[in-house]
């Protein structure tokens, strides 16, 4: 597998590994480099400099390949300023950027021998962050988790969409957890994908609860909701009790300082790291119902390569290729 993502990001997959608040880690992250991914780790999670630049040297201990440090940095993100230096001091390979406003992140980062990839959900979002110098964005369909764009639309529309206004290379990301939805999008236009939900059920994404994973194997595709739309910053979940109270609040016309414990990083950690599922939430995408096993991330490679050249086989017959 061969594109303009393999050739910029170093690697020998097409695949990215999504920022993952509250889960990607070292570990994980060097286990998707390590396999021929690009891993990241989120920065705004750790919250200091210090933790930044600690989990950044983990990352280099365990994997000599490339990686990214994810910044999503939201509409009512907290200040990422020193992590970014953090970041930009120990010479990270790649940068992403999800939620807010990346052009401050662009100036800063002239002159610096930094890749980057910018989330996006429309065209008008891709061709913004390629006018400010993104080495690739990553456009992003309704079935995602985590952010989404403001319509719902689904993946297999943005991406030819965006593939035909930029020129730099686009990625596509929702919906794709396996080898199918990868050979999807490369006929789609795209030259890679990022995944986000499917790393979560797997053996090194540490962080993530037990409750959690299972929540993962057991659901179906229906079995997500979207919240957060009344401020702007849609997200798509697991339908908790918890996430449905904050659609509810939603509905009653709750602010964004009402909400705000609802659905702070404190309400995600409690359900993610600790299992209440009573009181708090956890991001997931519809393709949670194509998910039922936990592998290593290198099984789940080896299984996506696989599923890929048989579908290509496939393909070949039918078109008499």
């Amino acid at each position: 597998m061969q594109t303009r993502v393999t050739d910029i990001f170093g690697i020998k997959y097409l695949i990215v590994q999504g920022g993952l608040a509250y889960l990607a880690y070292a570990e994980l992250a060097a286990a998707v480099s390590n396999t021929g991914g690009l891993g990241q780790i989120t920065a705004m999670m750790l919250g200091t400099p210090e933790k930044v630049r600690e989990e950044i040297r983990k990352v280099r201990r365990l994997t000599d390949k490339p990686f990214g440090v994810n910044f999503a940095i939201g509409q009512h993100g907290r200040p990422y300023e020193e992590l970014l230096e953090a970041a930009i001091e120990e010479k990270v390979p790649a940068i992403s950027i999800t939620g807010g406003n990346p052009k401050p992140i662009f100036e800063r980062l002239k002159g610096e021998n930094i890749r980057t990839l910018v989330l996006v959900a429309s065209v008008r979002q891709a061709q913004k962050a390629e006018e400010l110098g993104a080495d690739a964005v990553m456009a992003v369909g309704q079935e995602g988790g985590g952010h989404l764009g403001r319509e719902d639309i689904g993946t297999v529309v943005p991406i030819p969409r965006v593939v035909d206004f930029v020129s730099i290379p686009v990625l596509a990301s929702g919906g794709i957890g396996d080898g199918r939805g990868l050979l999807a999008a490369l006929a789609l236009g795209a030259e890679g994908i990022e995944m986000g939900t499917r790393f979560i059920a797997t053996q090194e994404c540490i962080h993530a609860s037990e409750a959690y994973k299972q929540a993962i194997l057991n659901a179906k595709e229906t079995d997500t909701v979207v919240i957060k739309r009344t401020l702007g910053a849609p997200g798509r979940a697991l339908n908790t009790g918890h996430a449905l109270a904050i659609i509810a609040a939603e509905q009653k016309g709750a602010t964004y300082e009402e909400l705000k414990d609802m659905i702070s990083g404190k309400a995600n950690l409690r359900y993610i790291n600790e299992g209440n599922k009573d009181e708090g939430y956890g991001r997931a995408g519809q393709v949670i119902g194509m998910i039922d096993c936990i592998p290593t991330v290198q099984e789940l490679f080896d299984r996506m390569i696989a599923q890929t050249e048989e579908g290509r086989r496939r393909l070949d017959a039918i078109l008499g290729l």
